[in-house]
């Protein structure tokens, strides 16, 4: 559950060595959301966390001061995306216990999932450039922000392929279809633009990402 802006606003500060005025009153979760949008834009080697602090309105220092470094940014975005993600996994995962049917309980799953990717597109965009990375920084992606949501979602596509209600040849194949497609169409409206006025018109926008993800589980 986000916390109110409020609640992360950083306090005013005195102009010194590594604690500029400048920009003091910017929050905290906007400085992530927009290290979020640069990092996805460009990739983790090609962001400066001078970029950033000029898209925030800040003074880098400001941002040295509360994350310490690159890095450590990054990281924070990550924790920031998964505690975001939070309650559509603990919805995801009430579904296994849920009186619906095991294709139902997909369908719900993945309408879920559709709304929290319409809520924050960019997501999907810093996701499929963070993808990339190698080392810590990708074991921290998997650790915070995939398997979380794939031991709560894989088991519900699983079920439903014993079942029968869906055909499943591949529950883990199928995850990555599914996360990947969807997040990636959404992001990528922008594309989409060029050949479709659909992205324009959000709501529609969005029923026909539903019906046509459902309309692929066969």
């Amino acid at each position: 559950m986000k916390a109110p802006a409020a609640a992360h606003a950083l306090p005013a500060v005195k102009r010194a060595r590594g604690r500029p005025a400048q920009g003091a009153s910017v929050d905290r979760e906007t400085l992530l959301r927009n290290a979020r949008k640069t990092f996805a834009k460009h990739g983790y080697e090609a962001t400066s966390v001078r970029e950033i602090a000029r898209v925030s309105g800040v003074d880098a220092a400001l941002l040295a001061h509360h994350f310490g470094s690159k890095d450590a940014l990054w990281e924070a975005v990550v924790v920031q995306i998964a505690e975001h993600a939070a309650p559509m996994i603990a919805a995801t995962d009430a579904l296994r216990t849920s009186p619906f049917g095991t294709r139902e309980r997909v369908e719900r799953a993945i309408a879920i999932y559709i709304d929290k990717v319409f809520s924050e597109p960019d997501i999907g965009l810093f996701f499929a450039t963070a993808a990339t990375e190698e080392g810590a920084r990708l074991d921290l992606l998997v650790a915070r922000m995939v398997r979380p949501y794939h031991d709560v979602l894989v088991p519900l596509l699983a079920d439903a392929g014993k079942q029968k209600a869906l055909k499943v040849v591949d529950a883990e194949v199928l995850f990555f279809m599914l996360l990947n497609g969807i997040s990636k169409t959404v992001a990528y409206g922008h594309l989409m633009r060029v050949f479709s006025t659909l992205p324009e018109q959000e709501r529609k926008y969005k029923r026909v990402v539903l019906e046509t993800a459902l309309g692929m589980l066969g």
